[in-house]
């Protein structure tokens, strides 16, 4: 018999950006709160917890996923990418130049997310048109560019 105040812990190991991680966690603990908080990768943004903004957005095996409603469980085996592990040997990779080069990001707090998006998109799409785009990025919210600057910044990868 339990304890009310037992909490059973599981251990996962996902490849996070490229390291395979042993990461206790609590069965109902959400991805988001394990990067940011086990692992110290506060790229990822907590905002809305329902899906709707992408401030939170990582790729799961290549593909967006909103780590705000995504346990940290359904990771373990997978390979997460987030904001950190884009960037290469401290240098930004030509999504994140494309961004800085159009001016695509202004207050930052969306822009990992708009990334780690346009990435997916890109390897699924390698050369989107607009409606493609715009129908790709539907799950990013920006309160300060107006997408008009992000939008060209992904075109410029095209």
């Amino acid at each position: 018999m339990h304890d009310a105040a037992d909490t059973t812990r599981l251990t996962i190991t996902p490849v996070v950006n490229g390291v395979l991680r042993e990461i206790e966690i609590e069965p109902r603990e959400l991805l988001v709160d394990v990067l940011r908080r086990q692992l110290g990768l506060t790229g990822t943004k907590r905002s809305c917890d329902v899906e709707v903004c992408g401030a939170c957005t990582v790729l799961i095996d290549g593909l967006p996923a909103s780590s705000c409603t995504t346990l940290a469980a359904d990771a373990d085996g997978r390979d997460v990418l987030t904001i950190e592990g884009v960037a290469a040997d401290g240098q930004l990779d030509r999504i994140q130049r494309a961004f800085v080069e159009h001016g695509a990001l202004q207050c930052g707090f969306c822009t990992p997310g708009f990334v780690l998006a346009v990435r997916a998109l890109l390897a699924l799409h390698p050369k989107p048109d607009h409606a493609t785009i715009t129908h790709f990025l539907r799950g990013n919210i920006c309160r300060c560019t107006g997408y008009v600057k992000i939008i060209e910044a992904v075109k410029s990868l095209v």
